[in-house]
Order: structure tokens, then sequence, then C-alpha cells
């Protein structure tokens, strides 16, 4: 009997990893865009936010394993948010990224925007406009384990 993958082995990596790999990748999404990320005003705002991961049954195991939202802004003129984020698209699309929604209209809020989703490893990217002068960049991993535990069965 299947048990729909739900115990199948989960990806290994530490917090401290995760939050450098996800650093890696926002500033990478910041060199694609030619913008400058920008350093945090409130020092009670991480740009790494880590959370327990919670099952399709709402099931939370007590391993250890846990998901990232790395979140950061960067600096770039508003006339050059609709060519960092295609140049962002075109770029995750060669990595492999299956694109799930990209939006250039500037009568819509965001005006511009990209989603994408690694197929095979998990993480979602996003990238889109906040302001005349800001663009918000996000990587959210999949679930992950700490190295060295057990990961527990359901």
């Amino acid at each position: 009997m299947s048990d729909n993958g739900i115990n199948d082995p989960l990806p290994r990596m530490s917090k401290v990893k995760a939050e450098e790999w996800a650093r890696h990748w926002t500033e990478s999404m910041a060199r694609t865009a030619k913008a400058e990320i920008q350093p945090e005003t409130d020092p009670e705002l991480s740009a790494a936010s880590f959370t327990h991961c919670v099952g399709e049954r709402d099931e939370v195991a007590g391993d250890g394993r846990f998901t990232l939202r790395y979140s950061v802004r960067a600096k770039l003129p508003k006339k050059q948010h609709a060519q960092a984020i295609r140049a962002i698209r075109d770029t995750l699309k060669r990595k492999g990224f299956e694109i799930v929604g990209y939006r250039s209209d500037a009568s819509k809020n965001p005006a511009n925007l990209v989603d994408a989703k690694h197929p095979e490893d998990h993480q979602a990217i996003s990238a889109e406009d906040i302001d005349d002068s800001l663009l918000v960049l996000i990587v959210n991993t999949p679930c992950l384990l700490p190295p060295g535990v057990s990961q527990q069965q359901f």
C-alpha cells in the first residue's frame, strides 16, 4: 500500500547552509536584475524566516525538519523593473526552472513579477516590484532535514 510519498527521504541541509544557499540565489537575482540589495533597516527583521514543515494532513514532525523563506529588497529605478524581471525569468528558465507566473503590466499591482519552481529540487523563486524603486527577491526552500538526525516516519 502506498503512502503517497509521505515518508520519502527529505533533502538534508543545515539551517546555516540553507541560509547561505538562499542568500546566494537572491544575490544572483540582484546581479541579473542589475539591482542593489538593500540592508535591512530593522535589525529585528531578518531576511531569513525558518518554519516547521507542515504535512498535507497538518502533521508536524519532531525531527527538526524546516523550510526557509529568504527575502530581500533590491533597489532599482522603476523604468528598469520590467527589463529586470524579464532577465530574471529568462535566467531561471535557462537553469531548468518552471515559470509558474509572469506578468509585466503597468495597470496591475505588482506590475512586474515572476514566480518559478524547480521541478526536481522543489525550491521556489519569486521576484516582483514593490514600489517605484524596489524589487523584492524571495527564495522558498522545500522541507529540509538537518544532517545527522533520523527522519520521523508517519
